[in-house]
């Protein structure tokens, strides 16, 4: 019975890894490759080589029959968008130009080898738009707004409980990765809209897991801490990981089955630490050794994620998040000892949702605008003096920036003395910025 029951398991998780799903999910939101005849050749000599990420993928049908381009997963061209030809001049950053046929490239080009991908056809820009944003969610950009926000504005409590999450999900999704070492979903069939982090593993979607166990923390946290509509809470958290998770298949970065084992494992993480979250957060701010140790246990998980395989920008990503974590806690503990931003006591809770008014909203908009200028400015500076810095204490050559940064003890260097100053600057530099501009 047991061995049925495995037996079921395994081709459910083969059939969910199946790429085609990726490519017929693609082709209902309007999404066209233009993927060449020597495109479907090559990838038909892929296929009789064993799968480079160790999954057992069922192809699609197309294979089997020669001279035709991706029958069965890929819809053929439309004749109004006449033969496939390169673009010649590469889109780079985050232009999202459409010409009069509703040819794109990919948003940015692959951090790890400049590739910008190939063109592709967007038939619905509604739902390429909302996709795109879907991705962002779970990126560094929209990290450096969301979670300042959170603290300057809402709740710095929660804020540094939703941090400490974030980064152990990260950590885990990152380093199971590099342990499972599955490869990206083929393409043709797939269409890369992003290709940015193309050339990493994707078992499991760290994406979903940011994006699942981001919007359940803070709703599990701030339900009992403020007073708002429990069904409010819970869609929007529902809402923000289902648009999260689905925009990763849209995108062509993940499979079905890498995009649901990252939803239930972020799950997972998340029931683990919430219940001793309060006693973490309490540690953070208040023991005498908390300093030493956040930085003992965040440099050497970084360590620890960079020995698991050789360099790409997963274990800079990992790295990266560590030292914001560390940076974080080590400016609680310092504004926790000299009595700066005190939690309510417990007597006040739950707390009551000021009136939404124009000062309400200017000054929370003002906050936002002033403080993030200053964190970029920060992550601006120390970019700069980083990677020489580091470069010069290992006696790596520093002419070539991407070269250096392969080095582990450069690239663990530079993220934590970039994003552990800015994490430090968010939490202690910039709300004492705004009780000197009097916008507390």
């Amino acid at each position: 019975m047991a061995t049925v029951m495995l037996r079921r398991f395994v081709r459910l998780c083969r059939y969910l890894q199946d790429p085609c799903h990726v490519a017929r999910f693609q082709q209902l939101c309007g999404v066209r490759g233009t993927f060449s005849r020597r495109s479907a050749a090559t990838e038909k000599e892929r296929e009789r080589d064993p799968s480079p990420n160790g999954a057992c993928v069922k192809r699609c049908d197309a294979d089997r029959e020669p001279d035709t381009d991706i029958r069965k997963c890929v819809k053929p061209h439309d004749p109004v968008n006449g033969q496939n030809k390169d673009v010649s001049a590469c889109r780079t950053g985050s232009e999202e130009k459409f010409d009069s046929r509703g040819r794109v490239k990919p948003l940015r080009k692959n951090s790890l080898t400049d590739d910008v991908g190939q063109e592709f056809i967007i038939e619905s820009r509604f739902l390429f738009y909302l996709f795109t944003m879907g991705t962002e969610l779970g990126n560094e950009m929209f990290f450096i707004v969301f979670f300042p926000f959170l603290m300057w504005n809402v709740d710095a409590c929660v804020s540094r409980q939703v941090i400490v999450v974030w980064v152990w999900v990260l950590f885990f999704g990152q380093t199971t990765k590099d342990l499972v070492r599955w490869t990206r979903p083929a393409s043709p069939p797939v269409v890369k809209v992003e290709v940015f982090y193309n050339f990493e593993y994707s078992m499991p979607s760290v994406h979903a897991m940011t994006g699942t166990s981001v919007p359940f923390c803070v709703f599990m946290l701030t339900y009992n801490r403020w007073e708002y509509p429990f069904l409010f809470g819970l869609s929007v958290a529902i809402c923000w990981s289902f648009l999260v998770c689905i925009s990763r298949i849209y995108m062509g970065m993940h499979s079905v089955l890498e995009v649901i084992t990252g939803f239930l494992y972020s799950l997972l993480i998340l029931a683990g630490f919430l219940p001793v979250l309060d006693d973490i957060d309490t540690f953070y701010l208040s023991a005498s050794m908390a300093p030493a140790l956040i930085l003992l246990l965040h440099v050497g998980l970084s360590m620890l994620a960079f020995s698991l395989d050789s360099w790409s920008t997963s274990r800079g990503d990992t790295a990266q998040a560590l030292a914001t974590g560390a940076g974080g806690a080590l400016a609680s503990n310092l504004n926790h000892w000299l009595g700066l931003q005190i939690d309510p006591p417990a007597s006040s809770l739950p707390l009551t949702m000021p009136s939404i008014t124009g000062a309400l909203l200017g000054r929370t908009l003002l906050r936002l605008l002033i403080g993030v200028a200053v964190l970029l400015a920060v992550r601006a500076i120390m970019k700069a003096i980083a990677i020489p810095l580091a470069c010069q204490l290992f006696g790596v050559p520093s002419n070539d920036v991407r070269k250096a940064r392969q080095n582990p003890r450069v690239e663990i260097t530079y993220r934590f003395l970039v994003y552990g100053t800015v994490a430090f600057c968010c939490v202690f530099l910039v709300p004492l910025f705004f009780l000197c501009l009097n916008l507390s």
